[in-house]
């Protein structure tokens, strides 16, 4: 699953897909914004068939922090 949700996050973000671990941070690592953020999440919710709450997505602040979401929801 980690390797689906890092080339999600690698063509989302146009960013290189040897970049994204758990410990990338989505604003700080790979330069994310507000609205790249509610894309990516509407992109996660439709490849993995789940429903990610606002107040969830706001606090998905790491590659990891995804990842633990989708273990714990899938």
């Amino acid at each position: 699953m980690f390797e689906q949700l890092a080339d999600l996050v690698a063509s989302e973000l146009s960013v290189s897909r040897a970049t994204i671990t758990r410990a990338t941070h989505l604003q700080d690592d790979l330069g994310a914004d507000s609205l790249d953020a509610v894309e990516l999440i509407m992109s996660i919710e439709d490849k993995f068939e789940v429903s990610i709450p606002e107040d969830v997505a706001s606090n998905l602040k790491t590659v990891g922090d995804i990842m633990n979401f989708l273990e714990n929801n899938l």
